[in-house]
């Protein structure tokens, strides 16, 4: 006689749904209230003006080092991010306790092109920076979801956010978000892809034994689960997220090259924005405005173009806060290749811009 088997029974089928319906809930109701309805206002405002603020970085010939400016950086940024911060711990701590495990296996589990697109697509409404997508994508990888498919959702938030390719248009041009989507695209996808290839072990041997462990792991009363989580989280990302912006906002005034002293549209130039870029950390959408001060100030449509791409990509700060999630080799690869398809985005620029 068979004998049911209690993880298929009624009742835990019906927790289950409430489980992911209220998980549902906190990401709609979160992602409206910090993203699309002040995305909306600001999408309009850059219609009509053409602008979507000024520029986190200042004035581009006031960028020497000090304390003041340092720290004033340092608050800045947090003014704008705190609210999405907050959110991206909250749900990346939920995915791990709300979510089934077997159903993030089956879907996000492979190292098939297939998980890695669905992982990419399912980043386009979040439209977090990179860094408070960490935790999320953080939680995705604790729930055993393939390198590819949390790294093709972690990059996708930043690069393919769609309120930001809207205001990328209005500022800047649609030569700026074609640049941007060619280029974003290889990078969510196809490096992410690739990417499994640098992880051991990246699909289980035995999948249904990891699959039977994992849902053996979701029992057990929920509220202290997600407190351990939730803790766990908080732990490592708060002092993790706080001190690393700090280091960047102190190395600030030498990741950028003075525009007026050095030559505005060189391969030196472009290589040297790539790299600041990929280690500089901003708000969601702060790259548009960098870019058109600083082309106001001289800087050539190679550098900008390099920006483009790596200024949201990835940070030093996001890169340390998913640095027990991913395989070392997987975040050196990634940081690489952001600076390479930043590179190969500024030389597009000096083409196309």
């Amino acid at each position: 006689m068979k004998v049911n088997d209690p993880a298929t029974s009624p009742s835990s089928s019906k927790r289950t749904v409430l489980y992911v319906a209220l998980f549902l809930l906190v990401a709609v109701a979160g992602l409206a209230y910090v993203k699309w309805m002040p995305y909306y206002g600001k999408s309009l405002t850059a219609a009509t003006t053409h602008s979507i603020g000024d520029s986190i970085l200042g004035d581009p010939a006031d960028s020497g080092f000090s304390w003041a400016g340092t720290w004033s950086y340092v608050i800045s940024y947090f003014n704008a991010v705190w609210k999405a911060a907050i959110l991206g711990i909250l749900l990346g701590s939920l995915v791990q306790v709300l979510i089934p495990s077997n159903w993030l296996m089956r879907v996000l589990g492979k190292t098939s092109f297939g998980s890695t697109a669905i992982g990419g697509l399912s980043s386009l409404p979040g439209m977090m920076c990179t860094c408070c997508a960490a935790p999320v994508a953080a939680g995705l990888r604790k729930k055993n979801v393939s390198v590819g498919a949390a790294l093709a959702f972690w990059l996708g938030n930043p690069v393919l956010n769609p309120a930001v390719l809207i205001f990328m248009t209005f500022v800047l041009s649609w030569k700026f978000t074609l640049l941007r989507v060619g280029f974003g695209l290889l990078l969510v996808f196809g490096v992410s892809y690739l990417a499994n290839r640098f992880a051991p072990n990246a699909v289980p041997a035995e999948v249904d034994r990891v699959v039977e462990k994992a849902e053996e792991d979701d029992g057990g009363p929920f509220f202290a689960r997600w407190m351990k989580s939730l803790g766990t989280m908080a732990l490592y990302v708060l002092p993790t997220y706080f001190l690393s912006v700090l280091v960047i906002a102190l190395v600030r005034p030498w990741l950028f090259p003075l525009v007026a002293d050095v030559s505005p549209n060189t391969v030196l130039m472009i290589v040297l924005f790539a790299i600041g870029g990929m280690l500089f950390v901003i708000p969601t959408a702060a790259e548009i405005p960098i870019i058109q001060t600083f082309m106001s100030a001289g800087l050539g449509a190679g550098p900008a173009g390099a920006l483009l791409l790596t200024l949201p990509a990835i940070s030093l700060p996001s890169l340390l806060l998913v640095a027990r999630s991913f395989p070392r080799k997987v975040l050196w690869f990634t940081a690489g290749s952001v600076v390479l398809l930043g590179i190969a985005s500024g030389l597009t620029g000096l083409l196309v811009l």
